[in-house]
């Protein structure tokens, strides 16, 4: 569980650095045209919110000694192979294009 929780940790972690060290450059021009909408008032309007009386609970926190079984955790190392990611940039990978 511990290595899968890792490994997909590295791979989170190696995609945001890959979106981040993007060169991005705009090779056409877009266009966006919205609706138009004419809005017109038929009436007058009123608001009134109601009002309440709230009447809260009483909570009383308070702590008691109990003996009961709890697990006992121990921990130990243990090698394991994780992926190794190696990231060029926009820029890097560019460059080594002649772009």
């Amino acid at each position: 569980m511990r290595y899968s929780i890792s490994a997909i940790s590295v791979v989170a972690v190696a995609g945001a650095l890959a979106v981040a060290g993007c060169d991005v450059h705009k090779t056409q021009e877009g266009n966006v045209t919205v609706p138009k909408y004419e809005v017109t008032k038929t009436q007058e309007g009123n608001v009134t919110v109601p009002k309440y009386d709230v009447t809260a609970p009483d909570v009383s926190v308070t702590k008691k000694d109990v003996e009961m079984t709890v697990p006992k955790v121990t921990t130990e190392k243990k090698e394991v192979t994780v992926p190794k990611v190696e990231v060029k940039t926009g820029q890097e990978k560019a460059r080594e294009q002649g772009k």
